[in-house]
């Protein structure tokens, strides 16, 4: 199963929209705390969250808490800071798709910690990113595409 991390997201909507995704092409969708929002009804409605519990959403109480489970796996950690292109990777269908807070993008260390596995999205120079949960859907499409569209009509 493919699956979209999020370290610590701090915007309810662009995780509603992220879960919404997921839900739609079976990904498992993975929060990392701390996060800019608490998972209530109210904020979950407030974002726009009709697709939340059609999404298969694991919680993870730090980084080093998921990294430790799954730093030895199929990780692509998504950043401005790597050279290599997301659509230059292979995506195995147990890949785990990484990305930071929309504020600061992923830690520092994290990246250090995973260089070979870092990659980025292409874009005009000077510009600090797109939104994370457009750059979600960029990946997540290229790794179901390279992946033959598993389970999709």
């Amino acid at each position: 199963m493919l699956n979209v991390v999020l370290v610590e997201p701090e915007i309810p909507q662009n995780a509603g929209n992220i879960a919404r995704t997921c839900a739609c092409v079976g990904a498992r969708l993975h929060l990392v705390e701390p996060m800019g929002f608490r998972l209530t009804q109210r904020n979950l409605a407030r974002a726009g969250c009709d697709y939340w519990d059609e999404a298969d959403i694991v919680r993870w109480p730090c980084a080093e808490a998921f990294f430790e489970a799954h730093g030895e796996g199929e990780l692509h950690l998504f950043t401005g800071q790597a050279r290599r292109s997301y659509a230059d990777a292979a995506y195995g269908g147990d890949a785990f798709l990484v990305f930071g807070r929309e504020s600061r993008g992923l830690p520092l260390g994290v990246i250090e910690a995973h260089a070979a596995q870092c990659v980025r999205i292409p874009m005009r120079e000077g510009l600090r990113s797109l939104n994370v949960s457009n750059a979600v859907a960029v990946a997540v499409y290229e790794a179901l595409r390279q992946q033959g569209w598993p389970n999709l009509v």
